[in-house]
């Protein structure tokens, strides 16, 4: 597995500098942090042929630096590339593309610029939009078919819930789906239902399908401009790569041909949806000539998300009756770990609830017949390792599972998380703090498009836990912050280890890849308001400046 792995490390580190015409760089005139603990912070740095060639002293850097190209920072700061270990890239795209109800404050906000796309984008096909989350609305609830028939009533409307787990519909796209009183709820899945027991238009997980299924999908053209868009967006925001998750093997294929002609800014390593692994779990990972675009795993589901009481959580939720979902059947979960054992492809995981994550390391363990040598050299994850059982918070360094989490989800569900789990519970969630001093392996990303895919929010969350306001409730959990040094690595050497490529990526050792982002703040000395203020200067790929702002 490891000489697998080397050797797409070598792919990695080769083609990427020729495919891209990386030039040889001179960068000074800013704070430089390298990430390595005997020298954290330079004068100066010099690329050549797409690799970082010299740090050190600003005399020294002239010196080696030869005609190569010089950047002044002009006082901003520069960092090992950071990368953003969970996000759903076509999501991204499509979110830019789509009704975006990030930030809707209301259901009446949001039923308004339901009507107002609409009435700018006429006709009669489904009107698709994401990101509204109700746990902040005055009213108090979750939307529902009515709310929606009250100002489209004559096209079906699917609008998804920010994390991407539950979605309301309009009675239009009830009927297109035929879901009535009497359609049974799915497994894993959950349709809500009013006193009477009519569908209110909410589907929770798995009952998704039930709709999404009757919706076309999108054009060869969309797909492509919501790659182009997606994969844009996130090198003007200081990302040098992505692992994108749940992902269909057209949208690797599409990523493919993007690296191919040159216009794929950024490193994606992708983990299948399980439907799309194709020969993955024969065949093992892979990359493209280039570099750039990786197949890692599969990525599956445990459970849902804890916003809509889809987390599977080992006693009932405190705020209402149950205990979560469980959406994929043990024995698709343990067919898939056996095959992916002997491919050597990686494992990824979602779970969020305590019973969830129990339920994940569970079956790793017995995955590898309780051997965690062997286990820790797979480098298997679970991703969000939200809420956990503190008899469970060790078994993530003992079997070497990586951690994957967002820290800004904490600062955002933490306004329902106290109401959803309790406070004995609450003391296992977004745990941090006691996830690194356990000694895990921890890699920070941010579940885009459900939450904005800034790489500066999640610094400032994970060292200052407060929302974008200022604001940390008293169940916050503030002793869970990180360090400002742990949260660069865990952004930077902990996404680069949790897909195999910590020899050429994670710091700006000498010899490494030249992925370098470059902030207009220096997140290491600057007050937390301003970091969550910041923005990205320049984005360096494989030495290529792939993003520079104006």
């Amino acid at each position: 597995m490891r000489l697998k792995f080397a050797c797409l490390a070598l792919i990695a580190g080769l083609a990427v500098t020729s495919a891209a015409q990386a030039a040889d760089l001179l960068i000074f005139g800013g704070p430089i942090y390298t990430g390595l603990e005997a020298q954290p912070k330079v004068e100066a740095l010099v690329v050549k042929d797409g690799k970082v060639a010299f740090t050190g002293a600003l005399a020294d850097a002239r010196k080696a630096a030869g005609k190569a190209q010089s950047i002044d920072l002009k006082g901003a700061a520069a960092y090992p590339g950071f990368v953003d270990a969970h996000a759903h890239l076509m999501g991204i795209g499509f979110r830019e593309m789509t009704l975006n109800l990030e930030g809707t404050l209301s259901i009446a906000e949001m039923t308004a610029k339901v009507k107002a796309w609409s009435l700018a984008h006429p006709g009669p096909e489904v009107l698709s939009g994401r990101g509204w989350i109700e746990t902040h609305y005055p009213e108090k609830r979750f939307p529902n078919r009515a709310d929606l028939d009250a100002v489209v009533s004559d096209r079906p409307v699917v609008l998804g819930r920010s994390d991407g787990h539950a979605l309301v519909v309009n009675s239009k796209m009830l009927a297109l789906a035929g879901i009535t009183r009497d359609t049974p709820d799915p497994a894993g899945g959950q349709i809500l239902r009013d006193a009477k027991g009519e569908p209110t238009g909410m589907l929770v997980d798995n009952a998704k399908s039930l709709v999404t299924s009757k919706v076309p999908p999108p054009s060869e053209a969309q797909m492509r401009e919501a790659a182009r868009r997606a994969v844009d967006l996130y090198a003007s925001r200081g990302w040098t790569g992505l692992h994108s998750v749940s992902v269909a093997a057209k949208d690797v294929a599409i990523l493919k041909d993007m690296a191919a002609a040159g216009t794929l800014p950024i490193r994606v390593d992708n983990f299948m949806d399980l439907s799309s692994q194709g020969t993955l779990l024969t065949t093992g990972p892979s990359a493209d000539p280039t570099g750039l675009v990786r197949v890692d795993g599969v990525k599956m589901y445990m459970d849902g998300a804890l916003g809509s009481r889809g987390a599977a959580l080992l006693a009932p939720y405190d705020d209402a009756p149950g205990t979560g979902l469980l959406l994929t059947p043990p024995d698709v979960i343990a067919k898939t770990l056996a095959a992916a054992r002997k491919s050597h492809a990686q494992i990824a995981i979602h779970a969020i609830g305590d019973r969830g994550n129990r339920l994940v390391l569970d079956a790793f363990e017995t995955a590898f017949d309780g051997d965690p040598a062997q286990l820790r050299a797979a480098r298997w994850r679970i991703e969000h390792a939200q809420v956990l059982s503190p008899g469970d918070l060790p078994r993530f360094a003992d079997l070497g599972v990586i951690a994957s989490m967002q820290p800004s989800h904490a600062i955002g569900d933490l306004y329902f998380a106290p109401a959803r789990l309790g406070e004995a519970r609450l003391k296992g969630a977004y745990a941090w703090h006691d996830l690194w001093a356990s000694g895990a392996h921890m890699a920070a990303g941010t579940d885009a498009p459900v939450e904005k895919g800034d790489p500066l929010v999640e610094f400032y969350a994970a060292t200052y836990r407060h929302d974008l306001k200022g604001f940390a409730g008293p169940d916050w959990g503030l002793d869970e912050v990180l360090t400002r040094p742990q949260a660069l690595a865990m952004i930077t050497k902990g996404a680069a280890y949790a897909v195999f490529r910590e020899k050429d990526l994670g710091d700006l050792a000498v010899g490494k890849a030249a992925d370098i982002s470059v902030f207009s703040v220096d997140l290491m000395t600057a007050p937390f308001p301003d970091i969550a203020k910041a923005h990205a200067v320049m984005t360096v790929v494989g030495g290529k400046v792939v993003y520079r702002a104006r």
